[in-house]
């Protein structure tokens, strides 16, 4: 998706639940190569957590009986992805990872957020 590209709505609603179960399952192949030491279990733990719940939120969302589930749903996927960025930081910034592994990761976290926090912004409650 580009950020100039303009798709109808249901091309861009189901192009961005894809998107989102990418990163799920990016984050779940990354998992995959996290240290096997205490701090990065939990941290991978969370990790998996709120990647995957983005996905699924997102989901929920487009599936909501109405504005208001639609936008309850839709702050779960921004809290989600926030917190998705907070571990792959703590990872990198503890040291457990270096930055290179994970900055495709981050960087799609980020847009994720980005888009979603946007759309959350033009939902009425």
């Amino acid at each position: 998706m580009d950020q100039g590209e303009r798709l109808p709505k249901e091309e861009f609603v189901e192009r961005f639940k894809l998107r989102t179960k990418r990163l799920a399952l990016d984050v779940i192949r990354f998992s995959q190569s996290l240290p096997r030491t205490e701090e990065a279990a939990i941290m991978k733990r969370q990790l998996l957590r709120s990647a995957t719940s983005v996905a699924a939120n997102y989901r929920a969302a487009c599936r909501a009986r109405s504005a208001a589930e639609f936008y309850a749903k839709l702050s779960i996927c921004v809290e989600e992805a926030d917190e998705t960025l907070f571990w792959l930081e703590l990872l990198t910034e503890s040291g457990s990872i270096p930055l290179s592994s994970a900055q495709t990761l981050l960087s799609e976290t980020t847009e994720i957020l980005s888009i979603l926090a946007k759309a959350r912004k033009n939902t009425s409650k």
